[in-house]
């Protein structure tokens, strides 16, 4: 998982690296020690293909491995995800077009813009909100 984190930044040359290879995967330790990690993987028993991990309704990271991606597996993550929480919030940085396509693809919706001073990237993001059909209407009166 820490490879993947490593392997997400230097194949986005706007992205700052600010931590090691050993670091990333220290931190992907602590996620699956918090109890947040859900992974995919090629066949049981194989090879980690990709990881969300989320902590009740905040999205915290969802990596995908190189060669693996554009396959469904961000998508499943995804749908697990949103059958365990009535909504679900994430932030992405603006300049990943690809992160911010698949998000609003999957349901998410821009809520707030920041301009990079509330992470420590200092690079501009977005919030993204997904609300689960039924919490809608359940707040809909007359339903």
């Amino acid at each position: 998982m820490g490879a993947m984190m490593s392997a997400a930044v230097a194949a986005r040359a706007w992205k700052p690296r600010l931590h090691s290879a050993a670091e990333d995967i220290a931190h992907a330790d602590l996620l699956i020690a918090r109890g947040w990690v859900t992974v995919a993987e090629a066949a049981e028993g194989g090879p980690v293909t990709g990881f969300l991990a989320r902590e009740g309704s905040y999205v915290h990271a969802l990596f995908i491995a190189p060669g693996w991606q554009r396959r469904g597996i961000g998508r499943a993550l995804m749908a697990h995800a949103k059958a365990e929480s009535p909504a679900l919030d994430l932030w992405t940085f603006a300049a990943n077009t690809a992160a911010r396509r698949f998000y609003e693809g999957t349901g998410f919706a821009e809520i707030e813009r920041g301009d990079g001073s509330d992470n420590e990237e200092g690079l501009p993001d977005i919030h993204y909100r997904w609300i689960a059909p039924a919490s809608v209407a359940a707040k809909e009166p007359g339903s």
